[in-house]
């Protein structure tokens, strides 16, 4: 038999916050930080359910959507239920910040799907991305 030696196995290093200077910047930070702990709701259907059960926290949507009636669904529900709304200009970023797409060897996003809609439902942990999030949204 082999001796087995307790080897010390470094945990992987944080990586460092990005500095967030606007509010496109603060939602990359805060669907990341969801991500991580399974937050995330993509696609009208799901995000439909988890406004009307109020379990959505903060709902983005996309300008760039060209569907009005689907924009006029979600911005009545999130009226309706009173859960903050914030608008995000392309809906190509919107899904590569909510993990709709394949990151390549060299850590670039490859095959972007786009997504009009997305709610977090759970945060994570707290950071610099979402304290200006929430200091945009008045809370």
């Amino acid at each position: 038999m082999a001796d087995v030696e307790d080897e010390e196995v470094a945990a992987p290093a944080e990586e460092p916050e990005e500095e967030v200077t606007d509010l496109n910047g603060a939602v990359k930070g805060v669907l990341k930080r969801a991500l991580q702990v399974d937050g995330v709701i993509r696609g009208l259907h799901e995000v439909c359910k988890y406004i009307e059960a109020s379990k959505a926290q903060v709902v983005f949507l996309a300008e760039s959507c060209n569907e009005a009636t689907y924009k006029k669904l979600i911005q009545a529900l999130c009226t309706e239920k009173n859960i903050p709304m914030i608008d995000v200009p392309d809906n190509k970023s919107l899904g590569e910040w909510a993990g709709l797409c394949k990151i390549d060897k060299d850590g670039l996003p490859r095959k972007v799907v786009g997504a009009s809609c997305v709610c977090v439902v759970d945060f994570g942990e707290e950071g610099e991305a979402y304290n200006f999030m929430m200091n945009h949204l008045g809370k």
